[in-house]
This record gives C-alpha cells, structure tokens and sequence, in this order.
C-alpha cells in the first residue's frame, strides 16, 4: 500500500492474490534437491586474489567496503538489467551477484569477506513470495557455502553487514555513491570528520581504477573475446544493410542486428549503440537510431559487445550504405583514416598518453588546411589557446578500455590522461571528422557528413597490438568486406 495516508486507500499496491495458510503450508513441502550446476570457482578466480592483495597492501589496517551496486529503477516497479559495479566485478569475478565485500584488518593483512545474500527458502516461502529474491521469481541463486567456492573467499549472509559495521571503530573506506545502503551504514564514522571521509573515499576511488589500467593476460583475453564477437556483430550489420536501405527507421534495424548478437555472443551490449546514417554521424553520441539509411550516403556504427565476464568492445567504423563511396567520401574517410594511423604509430610503453590524440590532430588540422576549410596555418590552428580545427573533430581521440567503455574513469589525471602508457594498457584510437549539416564554413557538398574510425588496441613495449583488425579499415577493404557480407 501506499505509504501517503492521503493515498492508501485509493493505491492497488501489490496485484498478487493473497497466500493462503494452506497454499503456504503446501509450497513448504516436498521438493527435491536442487544443486547448482557446474559448481567450481567462476573463471577470474585464478586472478582476483592478486588483485586483493595489490589492495590489501595500499591500505594497511583499515576496513575496506566495496559494493556490488543495486538495481537502478525504470519506471515504478520495473528495473533496468543488474550489472555489478565495475571494481566488485574486478576484485570478485562477480558478474551478477548483488553484495558487498569487505577487506576486514586482520593485523598482518586483510580477510577478504564477501557479504552476500542465501539461497531464498522454501521452507520459510521467500522463493515464492519475495518478487525480487525468490528464485521462483529470478532464478536460482548460489548458496552461501556455494558463493564461497565460486569466489574463493569466506562469505556471509548480506543481511549481517550492518552488525558487522556497527562494530568497533575501525579506520574505513568505502567506495561512494554505489550503493546509498553502505553509504548510509558508515555515515556515521566516528574516526574522522566528513571532509577527511571524503577525501579518504575519494583516494580509495582513484586506486580501485588505476589498479585496472594495466591489464592481466586473462583480461586481454577477455577483451579480444569482446572484440572478436564485435566483429561478428559487424558483419551481421552488413548482411542487414541492403535489406533496410530507404525503410523508415532503418537504423534500428541495424540496431537490433548487431545487439542479438550481443545479447547471443555475451552479456549484452557494453554500452547504447550508435547507429548514425547521413548526417546523424554527426552526433557524437547519436542512439535515437530512428533514423532511415538512404543510398549514397554513409553509416557511422560505434558499437561494442560485453562478454559474460563483462568486459566490452568499442569499435567504429564508417561504412557506405550502398557499398561504395563517394570520391568526396573516400578523400574524408581517407583524412580519417591517416589521423588514426599517425594515432596508432605513438603507442608504445613509454609514450605519454596524450601523443597518439596529437597526432591525429595534427594530422586532422593539415587535412582540413589543405582542404581550404581551415584559414589559419596549422601551428596557428594546434595553439592550445586558439584550436579552432576542433569545430570539425570535437572530441577527444580515444580512452582505456576494459570492464567499462571509458574504463578507469575515476583514476588521478597524472596516472591516466596526464601519465605515460604502459605495456597491458588497453585502449581505443578513434579520431573523426564530423562536417555538421548546418555548418557555413563548409562548402554544401561537405555539409551531414560524420566519420569516425575506432580501434582496440593494447599497448606493448615496442608499440601496440591491434585488437580488431579483422574488421577492415582501408577504402578498398572496406568495400570488399561490404559486398562480401552484404551481398
């Protein structure tokens, strides 16, 4: 029922009929056992322990809080699809398991305790009667002693944690806005003073991410995994293109397309896909998709599957929707194509992250020059204070990458965008050229024309790998692989 007085006697509150003393008797009784399938450790085990530890040592003695995160609403009583926070993901293997684990100080170290929540019971009714844990409503859910061998670590029941925080006073971090039940439950540290709390948080945040910007062999892995499925996405889409060209809302046709694949290959999708025909590439982050796909122009897909253990793709390409391109659209794409190239040639160990973003500029301002669109010289136009070649490109040239698109978001400037590459970093070179179809300073032919080529790539001692390269890049590859897939 509604908890407004005013309300309560006109609102429908639940639209279950309710159960019975005998139903519940009845429900109580008489099934059989059901053991998880293929119970053993969950395929990240292998490397979270290490990944603990690298935590464990940054912060000794004090109490660690790391949540899983909690269903984000959609509208009234339907929730968007649970995902962990990324960190939990990392630390736990945990993909779709809502809890909290806590580095509890253990004088030497750290016990790494996994708060999560039981099997729901049919002896006390909850797997019939509690909509979101029953596993009549949601599907089996492990046991504690099978989350301990899932996840390799000692477990307790979800419901425990505030006692187990409510005890003695313990130095705490926590990882902020996450999950507003944690968040609550250490608001009132007496430790330390709010402003000290905050930063001491904030600090916690910026680790837990720089400790995914070098990568594991087994996050590769997974990464090329992400890529790989990406690439048969891709293709689906370019099977689907001739088949829509002219339909009213073609683009989510495209849409549908490559996130079945997402959806059969994975997870899902790793982020909302971009699906831009015509001058709808000249959206950045176009996702209305209700767009219609006419011959002769192009489509700009950015589009990036998320594997199972949650790590995603992120890949673009620019393609001619009637499978070639036009000679203005093949020297833009070209321009594209050889700012990304300059991009690609910066990355090595070493290198500081900005270079490869320079260097597509630098490459992106002289094309544009010599197209008579920009009138300044190109020192002029790569002047920090003046940079008037971003009218046409925007954006920046690319970002790590891992268990979130813009992976290690939260880490400090001087280890991330400000810091140098390190070999197992893996990140994207994506530049593009997006001529706005209202723009005056270009000539009508030019006007509704976006590209953006974009890559995964992960970086070596001697320079990069690339990730997606079986998806082709070049003018001519391109068209081959378009007759190729679409017929």
């Amino acid at each position: 029922m509604s908890s407004d007085p005013h309300l309560s006697k006109f609102a429908t509150g639940s639209h279950d009929l309710p159960v019975t003393d005998a139903l519940a008797a009845f429900m109580a009784t008489q099934w059989a056992p059901t053991p998880l399938a293929g119970l053993g450790p969950v395929p990240a085990a292998a490397w979270t322990p290490r990944r603990r530890a690298a935590v464990s040592e940054r912060f000794p003695g004090e109490r660690l809080i790391v949540p899983a995160g909690v269903e984000r609403l959609r509208s009234n009583d339907t929730f968007y699809p649970y995902r962990v926070h990324s960190a939990f993901a990392h630390l736990t293997g945990g993909q779709s398991l809502e809890g909290v684990l806590v580095f509890e100080p253990n004088g030497s170290g750290h016990d790494a305790i996994l708060f999560a929540h039981d099997r729901s019971s049919r002896e006390n009714g909850e797997a019939f009667r509690d909509r979101r844990l029953g596993e009549m409503w949601e599907g089996r859910r492990p046991s504690l002693s099978e989350s301990s061998e899932l996840y390799g670590m000692a477990t307790e029941n979800l419901n425990r944690l505030g006692d187990k925080l409510s005890g003695a006073a313990v130095p705490t971090r926590v990882l902020r806005g996450v999950d507003p039940r944690v968040d609550d439950l250490v608001a009132g540290r007496p430790e330390a003073d709010a402003d000290a709390d905050a930063d001491a948080d904030a600090e916690f945040s910026a680790f837990l991410a720089e400790l995914r910007l070098v990568k594991d062999a087994w996050e590769i892995e997974q990464l090329q995994a992400a890529v790989d499925a990406t690439t048969l996405g891709f293709q689906d889409v370019a099977r689907t293109i001739p088949g829509v060209i002219g339909k009213p809302r073609a683009e989510r046709w495209v849409e549908g397309a490559f996130n079945n694949r997402a959806r059969v290959e994975g997870n899902a999708v790793g982020y909302n896909t971009i699906v831009g025909g015509g001058a709808h590439a000249c959206v950045l982050h176009w996702t209305a998709n209700d767009g219609t796909l006419n011959a002769g122009e192009l489509l700009l897909l950015d589009a990036g599957v998320e594997v199972d253990s949650l790590y995603t793709a992120d890949i673009t390409r620019t393609l001619p929707i009637s499978g070639t391109f036009s000679p203005v659209q093949r020297d833009l794409y070209n321009l594209v194509l050889a700012a990304q190239n300059a991009g690609i040639a910066t990355l090595r160990a070493g290198a500081k992250f900005r270079d490869f973003h320079w260097a597509a500029m630098r490459t992106i301002a002289s094309g544009l020059i010599d197209l008579g669109i920009l009138k300044v010289s190109l020192e002029e136009a790569m002047d920090p204070e003046v940079g008037v070649y971003r009218r046409y490109t925007l954006c920046g040239s690319g970002h790590m990458l891992g268990l979130d698109v813009h992976d290690c978001a939260k880490a400090r400037a001087e280890e991330y965008v400000d810091g140098t590459l390190a070999a197992g970093n893996v990140l994207t070179v994506e530049p593009g050229l997006y001529l706005q179809p209202d723009d005056l300073t270009l000539p009508e032919e030019l006007r509704g024309i976006g590209i953006r080529i974009e890559d995964d790539l992960v970086v070596t001692e001697e320079g990069s790998v690339l990730m997606s390269g079986a998806l082709p890049r070049e003018v001519d590859e391109v068209e081959a692989w378009m007759g190729e897939f679409g017929g």
